[in-house]
């Protein structure tokens, strides 16, 4: 049994659902989001809710059970909150700007980089030194912040690169005489 599967998802104030046969589309304040849901997994509305059970008792059934579950939660957060990942940059020299749907990155290269920014999504510079990437799903706003981060990943000596904000980096210690 899927324990996260298990768990109606709650439709908060303001964030409506329309299902029709496997297509869910969320639609609140900030946007609307489809899903269209796998056939081993039944999908009903109660009440002010969403119910997934899995229709057969198979083990990807019981996978996409709590897949799909995940997924229809991160919707109704998304297009009620939405989501924000925040990416820090350290070095001398190494900033970022954003020039209408560009993100352009100076990060020591012989040359800048510049990232085209995709649809759905927003990011913003506050300082020269940090990146604000947002939108309302949940996987864009993951896949263009590792993007980003994958332009200039940090090393662990100085410490130099892209990071996320919450991110650690384990320092290690240089050359010895």
């Amino acid at each position: 049994m899927s324990r996260i599967g298990k768990r109606p998802v709650e439709l908060p104030a303001g964030v409506t659902a329309e299902l029709v046969g496997q297509h869910l589309s969320v639609k609140g304040k900030k946007g609307k989001l489809t899903l269209t849901v796998a056939d081993d997994v039944a999908v009903a509305r109660e009440g002010n809710a969403i119910v997934l059970k899995p229709r057969v008792d198979s083990k990807q059934a019981r996978a996409l059970w709590g897949l799909h579950r995940s997924q229809i939660n991160s919707m109704v957060r998304g297009v009620a909150e939405g989501f924000v990942r925040q990416l820090e940059i350290n070095g001398v020299g190494y900033r970022a700007a954003v020039q209408g749907r560009k993100l352009n990155l100076q990060l020591g290269y012989s040359h800048d980089v510049s990232y085209d920014i995709p649809a759905g999504i927003d990011v913003v510079c506050e300082r020269p030194t940090a990146i604000s990437v947002s939108g309302i799903d949940k996987q864009k706003v993951g896949q263009v912040a590792a993007e980003i981060r994958a332009f200039r990943g940090p090393e662990p000596y100085k410490g130099k690169g892209i990071k996320f904000v919450e991110e650690t980096i384990f320092r290690k210690e240089g050359k010895k005489k």
